[in-house]
């Protein structure tokens, strides 16, 4: 079972190890080096994938044949490994006993006899580590949202990618086992709508057998999931969100083009609760003077359901949808409107970096989200990355432009150089674009920004 613990459990777990840590000490306490994990939490020296590297810059190194199972490097001893680092500090040890994320790292129970791991990571120039891969496996869409595919500019003449220019599922695979060599662990597939991708439960099969994987979701709209839920879900999907606007017929109609019809992707989401991918999310982008003022309809649609909805700032998502800040619905508006009827209280976030704000229902009935690219941006815990259906790789939503990585792959590129220029540009990213936007500082932001289709959202 893929999954992951937070760092208040680790130190319930092994409070020895937590009090060396955090007393600040140079070197852990011989127990916490050397202490054997039980279900608890605590670690096992001699149980890393890699090296590490110490408060000093000392590394250290697996050696099977001593006890505790970790031994100080000399120079030039312990070869090629992974950086772990945070803030230009190399961190400590005890980190193995589970209380890494104290420094912005992940533990993973997904390791052999449960042993507690830590994720290699690159951090950018922002200190943020890479978490979340979201991979476009379709540039084509059986949609046209006016605010992403709009109907007179993504016509039938319109030229979207050839299967032969789209990456192979092959050519996915590869480039995201070695995205989880730069701490990717969780997955999202996207598009475009993915589900127009032949064979796709093929693909989802394939990654969930990667190593560090630990979350694979799906985003679509629903359309097409009705056919190919349970597939999904028994080829390893853990999770799905659907892209909803709207819950009346007509306006579903208006939101999505003219396209579709509101109770196909409604049995695709029954039909995805019977496969088992609960809790389901539900996103819909909120833009006043659309459906904003029918937001009322979707909470009172899905309220007590068990899924999640979850309200989505209308932003300024790439540059053919002629983007206004006053069609923008800011959260605390939302909240506020929707706090009248019933009332909300906060919730704490999952983990660092999570999207969505949540709040519960005070009477019980489910949870709600808000997602506040606009009014609150979240740039500074943003560790997503991005890999197009052509092979681009874009370090935030909002780029101009992206780094290829099928060319070199396709020209005969090994691992170990992808993985090179993979690194090189996650550890160069300084995007804050919202941030920026927000602040009024964003003059000098890229003006002409990728289409949300290309990437996904």
């Amino acid at each position: 079972m893929r999954g992951r613990r937070g760092p208040a459990q680790a130190r319930a777990a092994y409070p020895a190890c937590a009090e060396s840590v955090g007393a600040g000490t140079a070197e852990p306490s011989q127990d916490c080096a050397s202490a054997e994990r039980g279900d608890a939490g605590q670690a096992r020296a001699g149980t890393s994938p890699g090296s590490i590297s110490g408060l000093r810059g000392e590394r250290w190194s697996r050696d099977s044949g001593t006890e505790p199972g970790w031994r100080l490097c000399g120079e030039g001893e312990c070869g090629e490994g992974e950086d772990w680092h945070k803030s230009g500090e190399y961190i400590r040890l005890a980190q193995w006993a589970g209380i890494a994320e104290d420094w912005g790292m992940e533990s993973s129970s997904e390791s052999p006899g449960g042993v507690v791991a830590l994720r290699p990571g690159v951090r950018d120039t922002l200190g943020r580590p890479l978490r979340d891969l979201r991979i476009s496996v379709m540039d084509r869409c059986n949609f046209r949202c006016p605010y992403c595919m709009p109907e007179d500019i993504y016509d039938r003449n319109f030229r979207f990618l050839s299967s032969r220019e789209r990456l192979s599922f092959g050519e996915i695979v590869r480039l995201t086992r070695l995205f989880t060599r730069m701490g990717a662990c969780k997955l999202r597939i996207t598009g475009g709508e993915p589900l127009l991708r032949a064979g796709l439960p093929d693909l989802i099969g394939d990654l969930s057998r990667l190593e560090g994987v630990e979350d694979i979701a799906l985003t679509t709209n629903g359309v097409l999931l009705a056919q190919q839920a349970a597939a999904l879900t028994a080829a390893g999907l853990d999770r799905v969100t659907v892209s909803l606007d709207a819950v009346d017929e007509a306006l579903f109609r208006r939101m999505s083009g003219g396209r579709g019809r509101l109770q196909a992707v409604l049995d695709g989401i029954a039909e995805a609760r019977e496969a088992g991918l609960d809790p389901i999310k539900i996103n819909a982008v909120v833009q006043r003077g659309v459906n904003g003022e029918h937001m009322l309809e979707l909470v009172e649609h899905f309220r007590g359901s068990g899924m999640i909805l979850r309200l989505i700032e209308y932003m300024d998502v790439g540059t053919i949808n002629n983007w206004s800040l006053s069609q923008t619905v800011p959260a605390a508006e939302i909240v506020a409107r929707i706090h009248r009827t019933w009332p909300l209280r906060p919730l704490d976030a999952n983990y660092r970096g999570e999207v969505a704000r949540r709040y519960a229902f005070v009477d019980g009935q489910g949870e709600i989200g808000f997602i506040t690219s606009v009014s609150q941006p979240f740039c500074g815990s943003c560790n997503r990355a991005r890999l197009s259906s052509d092979g681009q790789l874009f370090t935030c939503l909002f780029a101009s432009g992206g780094l290829d990585l099928r060319t070199p792959m396709r020209g005969g590129a090994d691992d170990g150089a992808l993985l090179d220029l993979m690194r090189g540009c996650w550890s160069r990213r300084s995007d804050r674009y919202s941030e920026l936007r927000a602040s009024g500082a964003s003059g000098g932001a890229p003006q002409e920004k990728v289409e949300m289709y290309y990437i996904g959202g």
